[in-house]
């Protein structure tokens, strides 16, 4: 029987103070998020943990009864993603969008050798004083490295559109159903952030 395993955090959005607020916040900004800073790490282009991941783990497996979920992170330098008018790449005044993480969290089901993950993430996307029309697609990777092996990495590219005469848009991603290996002990983590290079 598998053993639910109460470690959820909830998502919580705090807007900001209105249209003031966010063309600051914009016009300070002048960083392009990438997942990896910079440069994508080949262990997060897009896999699973393969059958005999699985395999190999779950024979040798006793019931566990995990006490938290692993922790979920933002990855460093995936924090934010900026889009700039061609031309004008990190110039605050040439900024067409820029999209943030607000919260992440998780939840888990450990049994029978494997850590069932649900994630998510909420998000906005800001409209900068380049700003166009039409849907804007954000690149959002989830991955989650078992002692230090990537055994899940997705990349998901979400179509956001800001209608005027709003200044940006929230937007919430959950990713259900990862399953890895586990037995006891491993150091397992969960990464969510920005690739727009992966």
């Amino acid at each position: 029987m598998s053993v639910r395993v109460i470690c959820k955090q909830i998502f919580r959005h705090s807007r900001m103070a209105g249209v003031g607020a966010m063309a600051g916040a914009l016009l300070l900004s002048g960083c392009v998020g990438s997942f990896t800073g910079g440069n994508t790490d080949s262990k997060y282009i897009n896999r699973s943990a393969s059958e005999t991941e699985i395999a190999s783990a779950a024979p040798s497996a006793l019931p566990i009864i995990a006490s938290e979920c692993p922790e979920i992170k933002i990855r460093p330098g995936g924090e934010s993603f900026a889009l700039y008018a061609r031309g004008k790449e990190g110039d605050p005044k040439g900024l067409r969008y820029q999209a943030v993480i607000d919260k992440q969290s998780r939840n888990c089901i450990v049994s029978n050798g494997l850590i069932t993950v649900k994630m998510g993430v909420v998000g906005r996307l800001l409209a900068g004083p380049e700003a166009g029309s039409g849907a804007v697609d954000v690149p959002l990777r989830f991955a989650v490295e078992r002692d230090d092996m990537a055994v899940f990495s997705e990349k998901y590219n979400i179509p956001i559109t800001i209608t005027p005469p709003n200044q940006g848009e929230e937007f919430v991603k959950v990713v259900e159903n990862v399953a890895i290996p586990y037995v006891g002990g491993e150091q397992i983590t969960i990464w969510v952030g920005f690739d727009p290079k992966g």
